[in-house]
């Protein structure tokens, strides 16, 4: 049976019927809920029963229409006053939703009398807001880019070398040409070995029942076996390449990974490294476009016509142009500095029996004469008229670097040139480096590249007026002799002695016996590590400053930039290990005059006023404290005195 429809509500003259559409929540994000509720609007409407308005809202059939695909798919079927959704993923807007209100005309509702509702009632409308989530966001800035320069190259192949002459790749060196291989006894050299003690045999008649193993190496000789290896090892290792011979069990000199991590390109391959090396030097010919421009200042040779020649024709010394040996002589400074040569000739001089002092710490030093150490170190001291003197080192330390040595050894030096700019112009750069990393590492700043750029011009043409006379041979000389020294200070025999303190991770076997020989002699107790890296940066940083064509007008500000971040770990090791040693920050900004005579004061002079506190506070703390009250409250002044400490004192030489 139909229901009856409720009486007459509506007139003629009466407003019109419509629709009011309204959202719960008005602001939404991806996933909330919305309920859409219709109700009616007219005069009439609002004085109706709540039955009654239940009764024409049953009557009534509702569609629901939006400007979003999305939204009306989920609301087209609906036809009830109250319909709820799902936001679904909508970008950030507002999105309007219409709805429309008919009269059911089925079955249930037919009653034409009473039938007094409009045919269509006036549609209503509403809006929901799509807010985005809140979540988390990550903001990165980024360095200033700088794009590959066509001397990016240099640097790591300068690195590559400098690691390829490092001591571990030499004792390994040395070890293979005379030492047991270790497949297990065979002779590296065997076969030549072989044919030289047969030669021997069948020249001095002996019997087929001499021993064939009785050929050996005694007197001086066996040093000077030494030192012509440690030659062909320096020759070998030398020239502008980039080799990557790491294997299992061999010292590392070079990682890709590295260098991908200091340029920030981590599409860098080796291969493509050694063609950047190979494009840098195609352009001048093949050789350093530095030494290309030295070319055309030599007034006796055509440089297009340049043929590489032994010692005693006329031309260009062999390998010096095509093939430069990577080797600075600061490496031998530093080391001097921290007493590696000293530490040799201590040991050299009770190994002739003579005393260093009335109460020589060395006096128990013994080799015995079973072992090899004794025969080098005995063709060591008869070839002393054959190595360098520390006055010829000392002179050149300043010809190169105006670096002075302080000591006995060295107290009339009168050289005819030194760099006294020097000390200036690389302690600037180095400061103008470390504010370039402070600025390179905020990202909200965009670093200035050309205060280096005129620093590293600055410190290129200093060591270029220094590149002349000994400059090469006794480079190269000095390395190869330090060397020969570090190898006999990592030998067993005199790690018995001179053995260091077991716990300390020294970087080269050679260090232990340095420190312990500078804790006997009262000399300075800054470990050698330090000395050590000094030397070895500082040789990789003048080495990519020597040797890049620092002078060319064209360059652009991006070249300073790429040195200095590939470069960075070297500088800044140089900067923390220079304030160690010597006690100056060079990465400071200079504020008065004061900072600027401690920043540019030789380093010598920085070691022995340390050497001097330290001497000070060993006097001033004397293991008897009665004794230091004792003489306060006498009339004497004098301080008891824990034990002598001297300054160090380098050995002359004849």
């Amino acid at each position: 049976m139909a229901r009856k429809a409720p009486g007459r509500i509506m007139d003629a003259a009466e407003p019109e019927w419509a629709c009011i559409l309204s959202a719960s929540p008005e602001h939404v994000t991806r996933g909330d809920t919305v309920t859409l509720t219709t109700t009616l609007s007219h005069p009439r409407f609002d004085g109706l029963t709540e039955e009654e308005k239940g009764e024409i809202f049953r009557r009534l059939r509702f569609e629901y229409r939006s400007e979003s695909n999305h939204i009306d798919e989920l609301i087209g079927a609906a036809r009830g006053r109250i319909v709820s959704f799902t936001v679904p993923h909508l970008p950030q807007g507002r999105y309007t939703v219409d709805v429309r209100a008919f009269i059911d005309r089925s079955e249930e509702f037919v009653d034409t009398d009473s039938d007094d509702l409009p045919q269509e009632i006036a549609p209503g409308h509403t809006s929901i807001l799509v807010i985005p989530l809140a979540s988390e966001t990550n903001v990165t800035l980024q360095r200033t880019f700088v794009g590959p320069t066509r001397d990016r190259a240099l640097w790591p192949a300068i690195r590559n070398r400098t690691a390829a002459i490092g001591f571990d790749r030499y004792k390994a060196f040395i070890d293979c040409i005379f030492c047991d291989d270790r497949g297990g006894g065979k002779k590296a050299f065997s076969d030549a070995e072989q044919a030289i003690i047969e030669m021997v045999h069948r020249c001095l008649h002996h019997g087929a029942d001499q021993p064939a193993d009785r050929l050996s190496i005694y007197g001086p000789y066996a040093y000077g076996v030494l030192k012509m290896a440690t030659q062909v090892f320096l020759t070998l290792e030398s020239g502008v390449v980039i080799r990557n011979i790491n294997q299992p069990g061999t010292p590392r000199i070079f990682d890709i990974v590295d260098e991908r991590i200091r340029v920030n390109d981590f599409s860098l391959t080796l291969h493509k490294l050694q063609d950047e090396v190979k494009h840098y030097l195609f352009q001048t010919d093949g050789n350093l476009p530095y030494l290309s421009r030295i070319l055309e200042n030599l007034v006796t040779i055509d440089p297009n016509r340049v043929h590489e020649v032994l010692p005693y024709c006329l031309g260009v010394l062999r390998h010096r142009l095509t093939s430069p040996s990577l080797i600075e002589l600061i490496w031998s400074y530093w080391l001097e500095e921290g007493m590696l040569v000293q530490t040799m000739n201590a040991i050299a001089r009770r190994f002739q029996n003579r005393r260093g002092s009335p109460y020589d710490p060395l006096g128990e030093l013994e080799f015995d004469p079973l072992r090899p150490l004794n025969n080098i170190i005995w063709g060591f001291i008869q070839d002393e008229h054959n190595r360098l003197t520390v006055s010829r080192r000392a002179h050149e330390y300043l010809h190169h670097y105006g670096l002075s040595l302080v000591g006995k050894a060295v107290p009339d030096l009168n050289p005819a040139d030194t760099r006294s700019k020097f000390i200036e112009g690389f302690h600037n750069l180095l400061g103008a480096a470390a504010r370039f990393f402070r600025e390179d590492s905020d990202t909200t700043v965009i670093a200035d590249g050309f205060p280096l750029l005129n620093a590293l011009k600055d410190v290129h043409l200093i060591l270029a007026e220094g590149a002349h006379n000994q400059f090469g041979d006794l480079t190269w000389t000095a390395r190869a002799e330090m060397m020969s020294i570090q190898w006999m200070l990592a030998r067993p025999e005199m790690r018995e002695f001179l053995r260091g303190r077991y716990m300390v991770p020294y970087q080269e076997e050679w260090m232990g016996a340095v420190d312990s020989m500078k804790k006997l002699q009262g000399w300075t107790d800054t470990t050698i590590t330090h000395f050590y890296e000094l030397a070895v940066t500082g040789e990789r940083i003048l080495l990519s400053i020597r040797y890049g064509d620092w002078s060319d007008i064209a360059n652009i500000e991006d070249q300073a930039r790429n040195w200095a971040r590939s470069c960075k770990p070297e500088i800044q090791r140089y900067i923390y290990a220079y304030q160690t040693v010597t006690g100056v920050d060079l990465s400071s900004d200079v504020v008065d005059s004061r900072d600027a005579a401690t920043r540019y004061l030789q380093p010598s002079m920085h070691l022995q006023r340390r050497l001097a506190e330290q001497s000070s506070a060993v006097r001033l703390r004397g293991p008897a404290a009665p004794e230091l009250i004792a003489a306060r409250t006498s009339s004497q002044v004098e301080v008891a005195r824990a034990g002598r400490t001297r300054l160090p004192a380098y050995r002359k030489d004849s």
